[in-house]
């Protein structure tokens, strides 16, 4: 049960318990592009634009076979802001220098979600909010600096190098004991 009235980071005790942090404070994972580029397969599908991460692996699944699936898995495990307008999260639109209509812009051709060019009547427009407004997709944050530290065991001479990524500066100073 939450505290809400004192807008206190802990929860309140049930039945016994201790009360532990209060979850709506923490920040979401952070991953680098070296994490994301793993997932570059239709199977294990992750992109990332406008500093998010989008595990995408159910919408190929969705779409399993449709050429309009072919840009977003050559894309996979690459960053795809350049698809998109910053000021609005939409995907960018320019004039058609021969028709002088507004066109999505697609590099690597038209996908899912995207209206064909000309009107059709096979294209269905029933589908709700299009993937890259769809929350579900969000898995996190991408993470723009990475630290590498450097362990040295002084007894063994032993050598680890871990590399961090993410930022505490986002989080709560009143969280930082149970980090």
């Amino acid at each position: 049960m939450l505290d809400i009235e004192d807008d206190e980071i802990f929860e309140k005790p049930t039945r016994g318990l201790v009360a532990g942090p209060n979850m709506r404070y923490f920040r979401r994972r952070y991953f680098n592009m070296s994490e994301v580029a793993r997932h570059n397969t239709a199977d294990d599908l992750w992109v990332t634009y406008l500093g998010s991460v989008y595990n995408l692996t159910s919408l190929a699944k969705e779409y399993k076979g449709s050429v309009l699936m072919k840009p977003i898995v050559e894309a996979a495990g690459q960053d795809i802001s350049h698809w998109f307008d910053p000021s609005t999260g939409n995907i960018r639109t320019h004039i058609d220098p021969m028709t002088g209509c507004l066109k999505y812009y697609t590099p690597r051709g038209r996908f899912v979600h995207i209206p064909p060019q000309l009107p059709r009547s096979d294209w269905a427009n029933d589908f709700g909010q299009p993937w890259w407004r769809q929350t579900r997709y969000e898995v996190g944050l991408l993470s723009y600096k990475t630290r590498l530290i450097r362990i040295i065991n002084t007894l063994t001479s032993q050598e680890h190098t871990l590399e961090l990524w993410g930022c505490l500066y986002g989080i709560l100073p009143e969280l930082w004991p149970f980090i």
